[in-house]
């Protein structure tokens, strides 16, 4: 079953690729995907034969974002706010960590790319999409807040662009996408897609790997995502409104496929 290796990490030479494989859920990140991804990128900390890393979705899907099933929750408000802050803590600490990696990070982005499917996307160094994926960030539909992906979205596409995806909380195309700067490129297909994500890795493994490490730490010298004390005013910000009200409705409207309190 998927959910017993809901993060599919494959290895070629310098090339590591990790597979997001919750078909069934549009590779939707389970406390499971988080735990695994959280291994993966401590050991590539570490790893300087490694020096290429492909993240993608399985099913023809990216990542869908948070899976609401384990954000609704029968518990006391009391404990469904500590929990929270918890898990949007550590998600901001996982963005974080992929853009530090030593390794160069190819997002490869086909369906679906919502919500923390964003995060990956845009912590990731270089990005590709195929004509077929769909970008949001809709949170604010849900009765939630896009706390930690709002910096990651922010410095890829500017502020302006970043402040109309979470507003609005619409879905853009690829093409749309690609004309804001989410993705670096947009190819017709999965097999054009799979061709430029190998294009880039040549080029990338004709570099330098401790240039090319040295280079990523000067990108990260030229300013931080975001300003000192945020990630723990997002998950603080992420856990109040995921023990509330609104995101009880958000969430239940959501599972219902029908408009929210709010909306009517």
């Amino acid at each position: 079953m998927a959910d017993d290796t809901p993060l599919l990490v494959t290895r070629e030479g310098p090339v590591v690729r990790a597979t997001m494989n919750r078909p069934e859920r549009r590779n939707a990140i389970s406390e499971a995907m988080g735990t695994a991804w959280d291994a993966l990128l401590a050991e590539l900390a570490q790893d300087r034969s490694a020096r290429v890393l492909v993240i993608s979705g399985a099913g023809g899907h990216f990542c869908a974002g948070l899976d609401l099933t384990e954000v609704a929750s029968e518990e006391t408000p009391e404990r469904t706010l500590a929990r929270q802050q918890a898990r949007n803590r550590r998600i901001g600490g996982r963005f974080a960590d992929i853009s530090a990696l030593p390794q160069v990070v190819i997002a490869a982005v086909e369906g679906s790319c919502h919500a923390g499917g964003l995060g990956f996307c845009c912590a990731a160094d270089i990005a590709f999409a195929a004509a077929t994926a769909r970008f949001a960030a809709p949170e604010v539909r849900r009765g939630l807040v896009p706390a930690q992906i709002l910096p990651w979205l922010a410095r890829r596409a500017g502020r302006t662009a970043a402040t109309r995806l979470v507003l609005e909380a619409a879905v853009i195309d690829a093409a749309e996408a690609g004309r804001i700067g989410l993705v670096h490129g947009v190819l017709p297909d999965a097999a054009a897609l799979e061709a430029q994500v190998q294009k880039t890795i040549a080029a990338v493994l004709d570099g330098a790997p401790g240039a090319l490490a040295e280079t990523k730490g000067l990108l990260a010298a030229l300013g931080p995502v975001s300003p000192e004390g945020y990630a723990e005013a997002g998950a603080a910000a992420f856990a109040r409104t995921a023990s509330s009200p609104e995101a009880a409705e958000g969430i239940a409207a959501f599972r219902a496929k029908r408009k929210p309190a709010w909306a009517s």
